[in-house]
């Protein structure tokens, strides 16, 4: 599978929702699935000196502008994601984004990007399949294309 938008949707992928939309939206299934959060900005990505998410357990998200920048990769997809419940995870991500404190560590480098109007959110229901699983072959397939995981991957080695 190719990580661009035309491919991803070949594949499935519904959605292309800004965060903002994602809260109020009604569209996202709450069934198990995989997401991918996208970013439509031009190289080179700029990126906030502080994150705007959630301190959770008054953890600060922020990454230094280096480390960011060593972890970059030219993608479409900065973030690959899995959910046992679509909706409630993806809203959660959003609300982590909006500065809430939750715990969606995971993916948490996305919110440093300089443009997060760039952002968009798409998922795949995966009926009979474990999300985990599925998110797991998506990075591996990844990796293989880019030579590392999505920019805002977790368990990310930052700059590898």
């Amino acid at each position: 599978m190719k990580f661009d938008r035309s491919s991803l949707e070949d594949a499935g992928f519904r959605g292309w929702l800004s965060f903002h939309e994602v809260r109020a939206s009604d569209a996202i299934p709450t069934t198990g699935g995989v997401y991918v959060v996208t970013y439509a900005c031009a190289p080179p990505a700029a990126f906030l000196s502080q994150n705007p998410g959630g301190r959770f357990k008054g953890r600060d998200p922020s990454v230094p502008a280096t480390a960011l920048a060593a972890n970059w990769i030219d993608a479409e997809v900065v973030y690959i994601g899995k959910a046992n419940q679509l909706r409630r995870r993806i809203r959660e991500y959003a609300d982590f984004g909006a500065g809430k404190p939750i715990g969606h560590w995971g993916g948490r480098l996305i919110w440093q990007l300089a443009r997060p109007d760039l952002l968009r959110i798409a998922w795949r229901e995966t009926p009979g399949e474990v999300p985990l699983v599925v998110e797991g072959a998506m990075i591996t397939e990844f990796r293989r294309q880019h030579g590392k995981p999505p920019f805002a991957n977790d368990p990310h080695k930052l700059g590898r």
